[in-house]
């Protein structure tokens, strides 16, 4: 009789079970639908503001051109696009307002970059264009390696249309458009190695004591993040690339260090994929899997060992080396609150890279017509350029963040499934959790027993010009 209830009863709560992750199941289903149908109600009015924003772009940039190069007087009554129609007949834009006529807040205006980065750039790429022949090739239709540069910082920073450039430009579409994939190819080819890879045995110990100067999260060396890129994804792979919140996205996973510089980028796959997935299939969860982010001898915090940690969000499972908030619930201690707001704050790191990324190179925010492969080239490249700029100290624009204020492609969110969980990692939470809650209360100092020894004097510890690997 008794093994009979306990049958029942285990009947009855398999079928709670069920019925529950049904519920859970239907209702998020009806969230990406009715996401769905508000992003189709507001896609048409999305693509009239990026149209205007874009021809009041280019308007602008043909305002700044001297009516003199053309051969007859140009009437003020005359609109941008006539304005546009005698510049281009008569002279080349490039060569006789650029090189000639533009200043230094000019040139950030147009390209994104100072004119000392921009030849910085030129003079780093020129190796990879002289061995494939394209500065040397006899051909009319080759260009200076400058006017490539130039067609493809434009490009990544207004996502201004190929049509509008090949006015500018004198070029022809097909030709313009090789030329961004060339140079994309090139500063990851050429610049990726310089400016952003995985950081070595120093690196890692000078992010660790970076973040924590900063912003007060011991061990950390890095976090994570993703950003997802709007796409007009053609119908055979519109499936694909719908993402949870409506709208065609390519999703880029970024870590950054503490001064929100990229050291790991994985860029490519489709708008529905979700956070873990990405994870669980790029190189930074082989590296942490293998070791990468535990050094020998371990550090110590409160005299117990910890190895390097990132910090990601509720998409990411708890790992040793990967710490996320506590779910929301009234049942949190004060502890764990103030854990959870440490680890929020310290993540504010990558939002604000993401901005500055966005609103530098505007083709990782904008919805652009480039070919789906394409996208994930030039994403990494414009990771690259924003680390360059970023140690450069290039100057920023803040009208750039008002650009980028409204997303073009909204930024889907859902929680990691708690069996994704490793359980040992709750014991690395709750030391932080005691780490902290002590600190607050005076009890331990402000400098961690496991914070990394100094640096040797003379090692550069500030971006990606070292690698100890």
């Amino acid at each position: 009789m008794d093994k009979d209830k306990d049958t029942d009863k285990d009947k009855e709560e398999a079928l709670a079970r069920l019925k529950a992750r049904l519920m859970f199941t239907i209702k998020r289903r009806k969230d990406v639908i009715n996401n769905a149908i508000v992003e189709r109600r507001t896609a048409i009015h999305k693509q009239i503001r990026h149209r205007r924003y874009l021809y009041h772009k280019f308007e602008r940039m043909q305002m700044m051109a001297p009516l003199s190069l053309s051969h007859s007087h140009i009437s003020s009554s005359h609109s941008p696009c006539s304005e546009l129609s005698n510049v281009s007949s008569s002279s080349d834009w490039w060569e006789r307002v650029v090189l000639d006529d533009f200043g230094p807040q000019e040139w950030l205006q147009r390209f994104h970059v100072s004119k000392d980065t921009f030849y910085l750039l030129c003079n780093t790429l020129k190796p990879q264009f002289a061995q494939t022949g394209l500065l040397t090739s006899p051909s009319k239709l080759t260009l200076p390696l400058e006017k490539r540069v130039a067609v493809a910082l434009i490009r990544l920073a207004t996502n201004m249309d190929y049509s509008l450039l090949s006015e500018l430009f004198s070029e022809s579409i097909s030709t313009l458009s090789q030329c961004v994939r060339e140079v994309c190819d090139a500063i990851i080819m050429l610049l990726k190695p310089l400016y952003m890879h995985h950081p070595g045995v120093l690196e890692l110990a000078e992010n660790a004591r970076s973040f924590h100067a900063k912003w007060g999260f011991p061990h950390c060396v890095g976090v994570l993040d993703t950003l997802h890129i709007p796409v007009r994804s053609p119908p055979a792979q519109a499936r694909d690339c719908w993402s949870r919140k409506g709208g065609h996205s390519v999703v880029m996973q970024g870590v950054v260090n503490a001064q929100g510089c990229f050291w790991d980028v994985c860029v490519g796959f489709p708008g529905g994929t979700e956070d873990a997935t990405i994870l669980q299939s790029s190189e930074l969860w082989i590296m942490a899997r293998d070791g990468g982010l535990s050094p020998q001898p371990p550090l110590l915090l409160m005299n117990q060992p910890m190895g390097y940690l990132l910090l990601g969000d509720e998409g990411y499972p708890l790992h040793n080396w990967l710490m996320k908030s506590y779910p929301a619930s009234p049942q949190l201690t004060p502890p764990q609150c103030n854990f959870n707001a440490r680890l929020d704050n310290c993540r504010a790191v990558i939002d604000h890279a993401f901005r500055r990324l966005r609103a530098r190179w505007q083709c990782t925010h904008l919805r652009s017509d480039s070919h789906l492969e394409l996208v994930p080239m030039m994403a990494l490249a414009c990771c690259v350029l924003h680390n360059v700029c970023e140690m450069h100290s290039d100057p920023f624009r803040d009208e750039w963040l008002e650009e980028v204020r409204h997303p073009e492609c909204p930024q889907p969110s859902v929680n990691s499934p708690a069996y994704m969980d490793d359980p040992n990692a709750e014991q690395v939470r709750s030391l932080l959790c005691s780490y902290f809650h002590m600190q607050e209360q005076g009890k331990v100092p402000l400098e961690p027993a496991g914070v990394p020894f100094p640096l040797p004097y003379g090692v550069p510890t500030h971006g990606g010009l070292l690698n100890m690997q």
